[in-house]
């Protein structure tokens, strides 16, 4: 599951279907957590984001892939820098699943074939089927600019955060 072979178009296809639902259910938490916080749209712009990088995954983009798990990752230092609960075990396996997509689209980008190989056929039975296999191919083409332009705002912004100094400690007097 973290460090699956990748050996054909099959294999693949699971690998982009896992990092789709990884990034969805990373969108999903956030929006939730963002509602019961003071950091709204803050929010509902990262969950648009995770949003758009799992459906760049699904599409098999390298960028939406590398700039996912960059932007976990950063978010997780971030959390360490400013509450030091940054990495847990979660965080850890989706770290790990992320790097599994960078690695399946980097070694898929090196298969040499002489014939144009056939994605595999995307299913549309359930709920999941059509959001997972039918919504991506269809948003992709247009949202990978907007996904381009979240993209550089959620690492500058991130990337901010982490140079920005700490405030000093808050001493009450009595």
């Amino acid at each position: 599951m973290l460090w699956p072979s990748i050996r054909n178009d099959g294999d693949f296809d699971y690998i982009t279907e896992q990092g789709f639902w990884v990034c969805f259910i990373v969108a999903a938490v956030t929006l939730v957590f963002s509602v019961f916080t003071r950091a709204f749209l803050f929010g509902v712009f990262e969950s648009l984001f995770y949003f758009l990088a799992a459906v760049g995954v699904r599409q098999r983009n390298k960028l939406a892939a590398i700039t996912a798990f960059a932007a976990y990752f950063l978010d997780g230092v971030v959390l360490q820098r400013f509450t030091a609960n940054g990495f847990g075990i979660v965080r850890i396996v989706f770290l790990a699943l992320l790097l599994a997509n960078i690695r399946g689209i980097w070694l898929s980008s090196r298969w040499k074939t002489d014939t144009p190989a056939e994605d595999p056929i995307r299913l549309n039975q359930t709920i999941f089927d059509k959001l997972s296999d039918q919504l991506p191919p269809r948003i992709w083409p247009k949202a990978r600019w907007v996904f381009a332009f979240f993209a550089a705002m959620e690492i500058a912004l991130l990337l901010i955060l982490l140079t920005t100094p700490l405030p000093p400690p808050m001493v009450q007097n009595r």
